[in-house]
């Protein structure tokens, strides 16, 4: 594990495909690579008790989450043969519809990066201390359970 500062995962409102889009052109340059996979988290519009979820409200202990990502990363490129791997994570508000969360790893060889977006997907919803809140069309709200 590096001693280097955690770099900052989140980003402001929704992520945009622009955004997505240009992360994946960066990394043609970078011949070592083989694959690529790519993690978006949608905002859904689900049915809770009557009511529809129009958007998001993210909210986090940014230090603490933000260490959290940099320990997953690390974990990561431990566990797997990684070139790349860059987690970014919403925080404020986030329409249905709109991405919350983009994890995209690299390698050389196609099935570590299956299993490596499998497994930082999976530490990301257990150990990141990151909070939604759910806005229903009526204004109202409930705290989301990660599942």
């Amino acid at each position: 594990m590096s001693d280097k500062k955690p770099k900052n995962a989140f980003r402001q409102g929704a992520i945009s495909s622009d955004f997505i889009g240009n992360s994946i052109y960066k990394h043609q340059t970078k011949t070592s690579i083989g694959a690529h996979n790519i993690f978006l988290g949608q905002v859904r519009a689900d049915e809770i008790n009557g009511k529809i979820v129009s958007a998001i409200e993210y909210t986090a202990y940014e230090d603490m989450a933000n260490q959290k990502f940099h320990d997953i990363r690390e974990a990561a490129f431990e566990k797997f043969e990684l070139t790349c791997m860059h987690i970014y994570h919403s925080l404020g508000t986030v329409k249905a519809g709109e991405i919350c969360l983009f994890v995209f790893v690299s390698s050389p060889r196609r099935k570590v990066v299956f299993e490596a977006l499998e497994y930082i997907v999976e530490a990301i919803k257990d150990e990141v201390p990151v909070f939604g809140k759910e806005i229903f069309e009526d204004s109202s709200h409930q705290w989301k359970v990660n599942n």
